[in-house]
């Protein structure tokens, strides 16, 4: 249960709301790419502009680290969610001070302003008291359904819930039921998935997940550093050697919950048009390094992952970017959306892995934050959400 208050909570009719999305999109061109994150905001968006609230939205675009640099400014994203909405976005020069307050004193309901980018201020990373007052300054109550920032305390995500009554938005929301549900009281069999380049990024998940899940299936780069520690001569394949002993004591805590590829495919060069085969895994030839999980390695975890109640599943099992190295990928997914399970997909590659094999649709839950699903999925407090008032929390008095 979501112990959060959310906007369904609080009576925002006709109010300022200054909403915390997470609109950090790629831009090329002064284009937006991928608009997943924006188009997730849309029902908190939706719902409020239904109540004639007047919506101050505040985002971070990449790291600009406290620097005013055009290539990170989200002007183009007003442009994009003013095509989505099919109305005006305004938008602010600035996220404080006299540019955004003149902007939000003159905002009117059902109208939409959206700030410049937050990390153009050194305050916002340092979660600075200031900058998150005036932030609030601009409106009456405070919304976060920012989750793929909520694993940061910076001042607007963070900060600023001191100052606002504030609530979560139903982005935040559903993120938080999926994955601490996940967490909490999973229906079993429970198995997590994990891939990716490194142990070392994953440490805290898998250590909790042996834990918690009844199986944890490993690919991508981090299972060669659990080859090596086996023993296993690697070739030229990417390896975490200070993560050595890590990976030893995992495998010594996972026992058999703890499954690594039966089959590798190889490459002898890291390029997509490399000459490559399937190999049981043992001893990787010198000059050969591994790029993905075999057939025999997906035919097994296959067979599991149809039986699971509960599948989590974060990072590729190979490099899906070549075609020619993304079948394992692209098999882990099929038999993840043809099981019955509860299936819930992190943020970052996995999703993007996802949707190229075209079938985002038939998961449960794709996260859309990649730091704070692994923060979550490793039991973890997340600060942003933390500082959201509790549903038996009476409101924060409005600030003199």
């Amino acid at each position: 249960m979501f112990s959060k208050k959310t906007i369904t909570d609080i009576d925002v009719h006709g109010k300022k709301v200054l909403v915390r999305v997470d609109f950090n999109v790629p831009i090329k061109d002064g284009l937006v790419g991928d608009d997943t994150r924006i188009r997730a905001s849309l029902p908190t968006l939706d719902y409020l502009l239904k109540q004639e609230a007047s919506l101050i939205l505040a985002s971070h675009l990449g790291r600009p680290k406290g620097e005013v640099k055009p290539e990170f400014s989200l002007r183009p994203v007003a442009q994009h969610l003013g095509n989505i909405l099919k109305k005006p976005v305004i938008f602010a020069e600035d996220c404080v001070g006299s540019i955004a307050e003149g902007y939000a004193s003159r905002l009117k309901p059902g109208e939409i302003l959206l700030l410049e980018n937050t990390r153009f201020h050194i305050g916002e990373t340092k979660n600075d008291p200031e900058m998150a007052k005036q932030l609030a300054a601009l409106a009456d109550i405070y919304v976060n359904d920012a989750f793929g920032s909520a694993h940061r305390a910076h001042a607007s995500t963070e900060g600023v819930a001191h100052y606002l009554p504030s609530v979560a938005g139903f982005l935040m929301e559903k993120e938080i039921h999926y994955l601490g549900s996940a967490i909490a009281n999973p229906q079993r069999p429970f198995i997590a998935i994990l891939g990716g380049a490194k142990i070392s990024d994953k440490i805290g998940v898998i250590h909790y997940l042996l834990g918690k899940a009844d199986q944890v299936l490993i690919g991508g780069g981090m299972a060669n550093t659990f080859f090596k520690a086996q023993g296993y001569p690697i070739g030229d394949s990417l390896v975490e050697d200070e993560a050595l002993d890590t990976a030893i004591k995992l495998l010594q805590e996972g026992t058999s919950r703890l499954r690594l590829p039966v089959d590798v495919v190889i490459a002898d060069r890291f390029d997509p048009e490399a000459e490559s085969k399937i190999v049981p895994m043992g001893p990787v030839p010198d000059g050969w390094r591994i790029m993905d999980i075999g057939s025999e390695t997906v035919a097994s975890y296959r067979k599991v992952i149809l039986g699971a109640a509960t599948i989590v599943w974060n990072g590729p099992m190979g490099v899906f970017e070549f075609p020619r190295f993304a079948e394992g990928t692209y098999g882990v997914a099929q038999a993840v959306t043809d099981s019955e399970s509860t299936s819930i997909v992190g943020g970052g590659d996995s999703a993007a892995a996802l949707v190229q094999s075209g079938l985002s649709e038939r998961v449960t839950h794709i996260s859309t934050g990649g730091g704070a699903s692994l923060e979550m999925l490793e039991g973890l407090p997340l600060p942003g959400v933390i500082a959201l008032e509790d549903k038996d929390q009476e409101a924060i008095p409005e600030r003199k």
